[in-house]
């Protein structure tokens, strides 16, 4: 027979067992049901804190790196490598950077208005600067300003250079030489433009005429080479403008006007 310790030893295991099995038996209950609602938004926001957190560490990260929005070479800089820049430097008018791409340089010339029908669009030219008077780069007129100086009585012209090197710098000093259509003005000074009558007017003795450009009234000084009916062949015109044949005598150079049948 077992002694009355031994049944109440072998009594109280049993029962340790039970509860055993029973705390199992809720696990693994739990286990097939999976994880509760409070556990999931528990672990949700831990995640989104987390994300959170990263989004703000490489923002901080980011903001240690200026990107410039094109390539090209620093010309001049305001900072030194380890100052701090803030939100009140990037807001006042004084730039971190200034930045140039040294392959792409155009010279920038006003053309008196009384020279500027003798060009052309994509007119070649030879540009020089006076830091290297005896090197020459090829140029062509890449952009002509929409409006004319009338305090100067010029008009900006921007002439592209070609075969740009390490020799030329932005804000040198450029003399810019424009090579002639020799065919163009050939034929220029042999035909000459007609203009009609109605277009010429003199002013002490010189004639002169009104052409469109712009939807500006410009003043182009001519000279009659001989006389046709209804008109004159003249130089002075490329041929190609668009002459002003009825306007008021009080027109001026420079004046806004408006075609008839132009909107």
């Amino acid at each position: 027979m077992l002694s009355q310790q031994a049944l109440d030893d072998a009594t109280a295991k049993y029962e340790a067992s039970q509860q055993r099995v029973h705390s199992l038996e809720q696990s693994y209950q739990l286990a097939k049901l999976g994880p509760r609602a409070e556990e999931i938004a528990r672990a949700q926001g831990a995640l989104t804190q987390a994300e959170g957190q990263a989004a703000y560490a490489k923002a901080q990260l980011d903001a240690t790196v200026i990107r410039a929005p094109i390539s090209g070479t620093i010309l001049d800089r305001s900072v030194e490598k380890g100052e701090l820049l803030t939100g009140q430097f990037a807001s006042a008018a004084r730039p971190v950077f200034s930045l140039a791409n040294l392959e792409d340089i155009q010279a920038d010339l006003d053309v008196a208005q009384d020279d500027f029908a003798k060009l052309s669009p994509h007119q070649k030219a030879v540009v020089t600067v006076d830091a290297f008077p005896d090197l020459k780069w090829d140029g062509v007129i890449a952009e002509v300003s929409p409006e004319a100086n009338r305090q100067k009585a010029t008009i900006e012209v921007k002439v592209q250079i070609l075969n740009p090197d390490s020799h030329l710098r932005p804000e040198m000093n450029t003399t810019v030489h424009f090579i002639a259509d020799e065919n163009k003005s050939a034929n220029a000074q042999s035909a000459g433009a007609y203009v009609p009558a109605a277009a010429l007017r003199d002013a002490d003795g010189k004639k002169y005429v009104f052409i469109a450009f712009n939807d500006k009234a410009m003043k182009r000084d001519v000279k009659i080479l001989a006389q046709r009916s209804g008109g004159a062949l003249v130089s002075g015109l490329n041929g190609g403008e668009t002459v002003i044949t009825a306007a008021p005598e009080s027109l001026k150079d420079g004046d806004k006007i408006k075609i008839k049948g132009q909107s």
